[in-house]
């Protein structure tokens, strides 16, 4: 199986800036893009950046410039520096990683748990 934890959410007015982390662990062979997805309120689950294991980067156009998404592939892990917070950001963010378990396996995508984002006007 694989995990996924992510930590650093929280409260945060707006203006603010907050880090937050995922590492993946578990049967992993290899992981190809990693990334950070939301869900507000009443809303769907939307991408907010993606990195591969080769570094492109994609971001969400709401974010593009505030947010910045890295990754550490000897850890296994996938950061979102998020700076200038609005309150529209407040969502619960989840990471997601696209993982082989083994040499020859197909690429399956796993989803951690979500941390709760707030940010206060």
């Amino acid at each position: 199986q694989v995990q996924l934890v992510e930590s650093g959410g929280g409260l945060v007015q707006a203006g603010g800036s907050l880090k937050l982390s995922c590492a993946a662990s578990g049967s992993i062979f290899t992981i190809t893009t990693m990334g950070w997805y939301r869900q507000a309120p009443g809303k769907q689950r939307e991408s907010v950046a993606t990195i591969t294991t080769g570094g492109r980067i994609n971001y969400a156009d709401s974010v593009q410039g505030r947010f910045t998404i890295s990754r550490d592939n000897a850890k296994n892990t996938v950061y979102l520096q998020m700076n200038s917070l609005k309150p529209e950001d407040t969502a619960v963010y989840y990471c997601n990683a696209d993982v082989r378990r083994y040499f020859g396996d197909s690429v399956k995508g796993y989803w951690g748990q979500g941390t709760q984002l707030t940010v206060s006007s």
